[in-house]
């Protein structure tokens, strides 16, 4: 992959790589018998959102590019109801939660914002 890539110098896309990462490392302390459901599909969710923004911006038009983000905001409610879903299933501790959930929200906001500047 190209360093240089511009996405890459976009916080938005930044942030939903951390929330990435951090999502996968509380997924791994999900039951085993979640792996092809909950753990499988709130990886899916979290992985679109900066998926999404490294597609669009890979388009060559603006108006293509805020539908992507669009698809990217999705994928954020999505990824916060599963984590929410997770949590009350007692498969993530309050204080992960409250982190990823903060983290989450931060991209959301940065998404809006981004969504609505495009």
């Amino acid at each position: 992959m190209e360093e240089n890539a511009g996405y890459r110098k976009l916080l938005v896309w930044k942030k939903a790589d951390d929330l990435v990462f951090l999502v996968y490392d509380i997924t791994r302390r999900f039951p085993k018998d979640e792996l092809f459901s909950l753990t499988s599909q709130v990886r899916r969710s979290v992985l679109s959102i900066p998926t999404n923004i490294v597609e669009g911006f890979s388009r060559a038009n603006k108006k293509e590019f805020k539908r992507y983000i669009a698809i990217a905001l999705g994928s954020m409610g999505e990824t916060k109801y599963l984590l929410t879903v997770a949590y009350r299933l007692k498969y993530i501790n309050q204080e992960d939660y409250s982190n990823v959930l903060n983290g989450a929200e931060c991209v959301g906001q940065l998404l809006w914002k981004f969504y609505k500047s495009l």
